[in-house]
């Protein structure tokens, strides 16, 4: 049992060490020497668990995929506004992928164009959002807009904050999230919804809890940087 939690450390240890050095350097330059020597164990203690850099990039998209379901979870199995959700978990997404590297770096091996294969985040969050958003069409909240033309502009908007964020964190934001959503809201929510949203977002089950009063621009006051 004490080997067996030992080598389970051992991995997970490798596996942010590996998003460390695929989101410093990329996958194309990223060094098994460099991501053994970050996690402070051997060469060999890598092999053990992965045969090659290909397996250790699925290790970490594999772990950055079950991070992006944890989060969207939080938010969608409470009752209440699909739109508030949505623009509930797209902040939480932004704050999560300036924290979280593994995170992070499971989005930057999904856009790798030299890797094959492996988990597509990019493609797990669009699926996510449509949901979402077909959900908000059935509560009459859209205002006559199909769920699939928005949810492309949502993931198009919320994954280039993560590509930019990689320069400049601002891009990831709570104000920058906040101002998307001011703008895009009031074209997409009908106007009896409009009033409830709050493009600021709010913590994990809050949107089944708000109540109408002023307008998504009005209710950000609260936004920070």
């Amino acid at each position: 049992m004490v080997r067996q939690e030992r080598a389970l450390r051992t991995r997970e240890a490798l596996i942010e060490s590996a998003a460390t050095v695929f989101d410093r350097d990329g996958f194309s330059v990223a060094s098994l020497a460099a991501i053994s020597s970050l996690a402070g164990v051997s060469n060999g203690a890598l092999h053990f668990h992965f045969s090659n850099k290909a397996g250790v990039a699925d290790a970490v998209e594999q772990a950055a995929s079950e991070r992006l379901e944890r989060l969207v979870a939080a938010h969608g199995e409470a009752v209440g506004s699909a739109l508030q959700m949505l623009v509930d978990t797209s902040h939480r997404l932004a704050r999560r992928l300036g924290e979280d590297v593994v995170l992070r770096a499971g989005f930057e091996l999904s856009r790798d164009h030299v890797r094959q294969g492996g988990r597509d985040l990019y493609r797990q969050w669009h699926a996510w959002v449509e949901e979402a958003l077909k959900r908000a069409e059935g509560e009459g909240a859209l205002n006559g807009i199909a769920p699939e033309q928005v949810a492309s502009s949502v993931v198009a908007a919320t994954t280039g904050f993560e590509v930019l964020g990689a320069r400049d964190p601002k891009w990831l934001s709570r104000r920058t999230v906040t101002r998307f959503w001011q703008l895009l809201l009031p074209q997409l929510a009908t106007p009896p919804v409009l009033g409830s949203l709050v493009a600021a977002g709010g913590p994990p089950g809050d949107h089944a809890r708000r109540t109408p009063g002023g307008s998504p621009a009005a209710r950000a006051g609260e936004e920070d940087d």
